[in-house]
């Protein structure tokens, strides 16, 4: 039965980074793969599932120390409880915590990096106090992501203007691909899940790390690339985009962050038996 990814460091030359749990979800499994098209498309991957037949979600984000630099990739789902009848529960709130535990207070975090705006990956951006990291520039993608939850604020996961793209908007700076964010740390454009999606590249002499984003919610597919998630705005442009850097990364060795994915946010893409698989740890 599976389980949320807990925390955990990985090291790629002299940057770490670590993983930051901030709750889960649990899904039916149809509803958020549409193109599995029935229960028993699941049973060759069945250890994803929990007791109930439902997807586990890992939800968080990752902490990034290169230098005097920290950076803070993706802000969880914030404090909350879901119930979709039928398809989804998610309960989260801990993304503060993990990052105490990592030694890190909010206002030595002098960069958030948003992959996308999914309200499951800005939920801690701003409390009462106003920004939840206050000294921290607060990097998007492209004008086009934040133009597109503008237009479309009803859009399934949709930010919150009033806790999310408002409160940013002083602070807000976006990001070209293959920009520089940090010593070590690239982004690069990885669009289809929403417009401005970005993946993250991180560098340290020979060794290489990427946090894919929402570019994968799940080990399944990784031998399943055609089974896009339900919330990708635009799903052709998800799935070659999957599949691009699926190709580009398997094999390789280098490691792979996946904020979602159950039992292990960090592993590697390889091959066996005629198929692409993951390897945690």
């Amino acid at each position: 039965m599976a389980q949320p990814a807990p925390s955990r460091t990985v090291t790629v030359g002299d940057i770490a980074i670590t993983y930051l749990p901030d709750g889960e979800g649990h899904f039916d499994p149809v509803g958020m793969f549409p193109a599995s098209v029935d229960q028993q498309a699941w049973e060759r991957h069945s250890r994803w599932l929990d007791g109930d037949g439902r997807v586990v979600v890992s939800i968080g984000g990752f902490l990034i120390r290169s230098g005097d630099r920290t950076v803070v990739v993706d802000l969880g789902l914030g404090v909350a409880e879901v119930e979709i009848p039928g398809f989804a529960t998610a309960t989260s709130g801990k993304l503060l915590e993990s990052l105490a535990a990592a030694g890190v207070s909010p206002g030595e975090v002098d960069t958030v990096l948003y992959t996308h705006l999914h309200s499951d990956h800005t939920g801690w951006t701003s409390g009462d106090g106003g920004l939840t990291f206050p000294n921290a520039v607060h990097l998007v993608g492209d004008e086009a992501e934040v133009a597109f939850w503008r237009d479309n604020p009803d859009a399934p996961f949709a930010p919150p203007a009033d806790t999310v793209l408002d409160p940013i908007s002083p602070r807000l700076e976006f990001c070209a691909d293959g920009q520089s964010v940090a010593p070590g740390v690239t982004v690069r454009a990885t669009p289809g899940h929403t417009p401005g999606h970005q993946s993250v590249v991180v560098s340290s002499g020979a060794e290489r790390a990427v946090l894919l984003g929402d570019v994968a919610h799940c080990p399944a597919q990784l031998p399943e690339p055609e089974w896009s998630v339900l919330f990708d705005v635009d799903p052709v442009t998800a799935s070659a985009t999957r599949e691009r850097l699926l190709d580009e990364l398997e094999g390789t060795g280098t490691v792979v962050g996946c904020g979602h994915f159950p039992e292990a946010a960090f592993g590697r893409i390889v091959r066996g038996e005629g198929t692409r698989y993951w390897s945690a740890g």
